[in-house]
């Protein structure tokens, strides 16, 4: 399909830059089949969803993967994006031509790295240098990752710590925030609990690639970049159990459903997984393990306004962000929310 059939004028005050306080209280707009768009907002969910449906939730945790550091003389920039192993990550690099294979980046607080070969994916692979967990350099001398269209209008600062996380954050890996899930709080899952509504959790973390703008003019060219994400058997179990049941899987946020897809066999039994996905959603793919999602609002011709597009229909999709303008909700990764049930 042609990209440009994703496009769409969003004003620049539409961007959100900071999260709506408190979590719950940001706008949510239901967009059900071909019924009216309702106005609401995300404390409401109890009320909109049924006993026995389940909330599958991302439990990757972000890391402050953006560092700044010198090569010599040349500042450079690096967003890690995906581990490679114990010391090893891949990284988009800013100022990339300085660097060349075996170079060595100081990134300050005694944070330093040798740069490797450039990878398929166009980032560079840096091996960190020392013995302490990257996970404690990184802590030192790294910033949380924000999206261009946030960083670009202000700086990082501490509040981004805890606002660009969300309350189901355990497993370290992710460069961008699942923000979907930036919504609920623990009143929230008590009283989506006390509706008999479940939840399940599984892990894909989240890639610096999810930012990366689609370059090509058709969908058939572009590549996605591989993310990692594991479902336990125990979980692709009950989500079975809770869909034979008649309950419906809702994602909570784009990870979870690519994830849950990637995971389901053309029945719509979800099995186990382990593994790199760089599955691609457009319009003409048929959904097997989700019954629904809840997502914000997603930019222009991008990755995720193409899957809710596949979801929902491309005219369906284009009136309700249409509909979001027009009435003010808050756009991207701080912005407000949509519950999408096809």
């Amino acid at each position: 399909m042609r990209v440009d059939l994703f496009d769409f004028d969003l004003p620049p005050e539409s961007i959100a830059l900071r999260p709506a306080s408190p979590r719950d209280s940001a706008r949510l707009l239901r967009v059900a089949g071909d019924a009216p768009f309702e106005d609401r907002i995300v404390r409401d969910l109890p009320s909109m969803l049924r006993p026995g449906d389940v909330l599958v939730f991302n439990d990757t945790k972000v890391i402050p993967a953006q560092l700044e550091g010198m090569r010599g003389e040349a500042r450079v920039g690096a967003t890690l994006h995906k581990r490679l192993g114990l010391r090893q990550w891949q990284a988009f690099l800013r100022n990339a031509k300085r660097v060349r294979d075996g170079d060595r980046i100081d990134f300050g607080a005694g944070v330093t790295a040798i740069a490797g070969p450039r990878d398929e994916d166009g980032g560079v692979t840096l091996r960190f240098e020392g013995e302490e967990p990257v996970e404690l350099l990184l802590e030192r001398a790294g910033r949380m990752p924000l999206p261009p269209y946030i960083a670009s209008k202000r700086p990082t600062d501490a509040r981004d710590r805890s606002d660009y996380q969300t309350m189901f954050a355990r497993e370290d890996g992710a460069v961008a925030a699942p923000t979907a899930a930036l919504h609920f709080t623990p009143e929230l899952m008590a009283a989506l609990g006390k509706a008999g509504v479940q939840a399940e959790t599984l892990t894909l973390h989240v890639g610096a690639g999810t930012f990366l703008p689609v370059k090509a003019d058709d969908t058939d060219d572009h590549r996605m970049h591989a993310e990692w994400g594991r479902i336990e058997q125990d979980t692709a179990d009950r989500l079975n159990a809770a869909r034979a049941r008649g309950g419906r899987l809702i994602a909570v946020g784009t990870t979870s459903l690519r994830l849950l897809e990637s995971a389901a066999d053309e029945e719509g039994r979800i099995h186990p997984f382990a593994d790199e996905t760089r599955i691609f959603i457009t319009p003409g793919y048929r959904f097997r393990a989700v019954d629904g999602l809840m997502t914000n609002f997603h930019l222009p011709k991008s990755t995720l306004f193409m899957l809710v597009s596949a979801l929902m229909g491309c005219e369906r999709m284009q009136a309700a962000y249409a509909h979001a303008i027009a009435q003010g909700y808050r756009f991207y990764s701080y912005g407000d929310s949509s519950l999408l049930l096809p």
